[in-house]
């Protein structure tokens, strides 16, 4: 695996913190994200048989929900899933045009839709499932941390922020420089004791997790729960991913 260059090393990173433990599931940062960019940088966000037995369509933000726990005594874990934004992104060793790259400025993943040919192997060899295919276009696309929002100048400050986390009513969302040690998002990871997701492949993705509270977790765990911290909760959310 090719590592990164060293001007690299200590640039942006700009990346999500997803609160696992107050993550209600409700689909709104899917749903705005969805909005949002149906009609932003990778504009149209296609649907297919949207009222038919087996609705799909392009979504940068999809959520999942399992249980973790007895028969008796369960929690509903809700896991949202998007692009990573992998320091060591397997997608654009693999894309063959270099249409799936990653910027040296802030770290961000993304794909140049005019020369990516559709082949889908950046889809084959995302472990995390976070690339979506638009059939109509034929061509990738992926989650872009809202680029036409958190750069856009003509938006008050504040609301520089992917739509995701703008939109999240529980907070479980947050977006910052993960290279910063000394910003918020990173002295939350420190404090709460963010995972990377899969971390045994070598990725390195730059979104982080916060797995849920110890307080929360059932005392009669299931076979893989949470009850040993990060790595028993990301063995869960490989499980997931695998279905």
């Amino acid at each position: 695996m090719t590592s990164l260059p060293k001007s690299q090393e200590n640039a942006r990173k700009l990346g999500l913190v997803i609160d696992l433990d107050t993550c209600v599931g409700c689909h709104a940062c899917a749903v705005n994200c969805k909005e949002w960019n149906t009609g932003g940088h990778y504009a149209p966000l296609p649907d297919y048989d949207p009222y038919g037995k087996e609705p799909d369509g392009v979504w940068f933000n999809r959520i999942h929900s399992y249980e973790a726990g007895s028969a008796s005594e369960s929690k509903t874990v809700n896991f949202p899933r998007s692009c990573l934004h992998c320091e060591q992104p397997q997608c654009v060793t693999v894309c063959p045009t270099g249409a799936s790259y990653k910027r040296a400025e802030d770290g961000i993943v993304l794909v140049n839709t005019d020369i990516c040919i559709g082949c889908k192997l950046c889809s084959w060899a995302c472990p995390y499932g976070a690339r979506e295919f638009d059939e109509d276009k034929g061509v990738m696309k992926k989650c872009t941390l809202c680029i036409d929002r958190i750069y856009n100048e003509t938006l008050p400050e504040a609301e520089r922020e992917p739509a995701c986390v703008a939109t999240c009513p529980s907070r479980a969302r947050h977006f910052g420089d993960l290279g910063d040690p000394n910003s918020d998002v990173s002295k939350l990871v420190a404090e709460r004791g963010g995972v990377d997701l899969m971390p045994e492949l070598g990725y390195k993705p730059t979104n982080k997790y916060l797995p849920p509270r110890k307080s929360t977790i059932p005392s009669k765990p299931l076979e893989n729960s949470t009850s040993d911290g990060g790595n028993a909760l990301l063995r869960l959310l490989d499980r997931v991913l695998s279905r």
